[in-house]
């Protein structure tokens, strides 16, 4: 373990576990410290340390779209942003999660952000696959994943999963986008 990584225990009544990484939902409390750039409450709410690699990979957009999709829909929890941990070593590397729940989205659809140092590593995958599992366990038969049609890595990673490509849309944020969707 990295030292200081860990400032109390998690809880993980709803971690997602896979053979190697246990994806744990984002506390709102958490969520909301780190709009407001309050990093060290942030993980003490949370239980471990932010580290500069997620506090990079995420921006306000992102964080008041969590916290809105929670509030929106608090009796359907598991739906939204996790904390990508590995668990040999409890290392944070990276966030994953879904759109939203589907009676809010339309759809379960999932992302996920590995960060650089640990990518190639399969990682991506199994958070991905421990994603789809989970939603299955809900009710989702079908899943959805989209892609900037830029993003040859997530692309290669989605259709090597199983998801097929199924049309194209375009994202306000991240401009064109391929759907991939895996049914049952």
């Amino acid at each position: 373990m990295i030292a200081g990584d860990t400032l109390g225990a998690m809880a993980p009544s709803d971690a997602i576990v896979t053979p190697r990484l246990r994806l744990v939902s984002l506390v709102p409390a958490a969520l909301e410290m780190l709009l407001d750039d309050n990093i060290y409450g942030a993980s003490k709410a949370q239980g471990f340390v932010f580290s500069d690699e997620f506090l990079g990979s995420i921006n306000h957009a992102f964080l008041e779209k969590q916290l809105t999709g929670i509030r929106r829909a608090p009796l359907t929890p598991g739906w939204f942003v996790r904390a990508i941990r590995r668990q040999d070593d409890d290392v944070l590397i990276g966030h994953c999660g879904f759109h939203g729940a589907p009676k809010d989205v339309g759809r379960a659809e999932i992302g996920y952000t590995v960060f650089a140092r640990f990518r190639r590593q399969g990682y991506g995958a199994e958070a991905a696959l421990g994603l789809v599992e989970w939603a299955r366990t809900q009710g989702s038969p079908v899943v959805f994943a989209t892609v900037s049609s830029t993003d040859a890595a997530s692309i290669g990673l989605v259709t090597k999963l199983g998801f097929r490509r199924t049309g194209q849309q375009h994202d306000g944020d991240d401009g064109e986008e391929i759907v991939f969707e895996m049914g049952p």
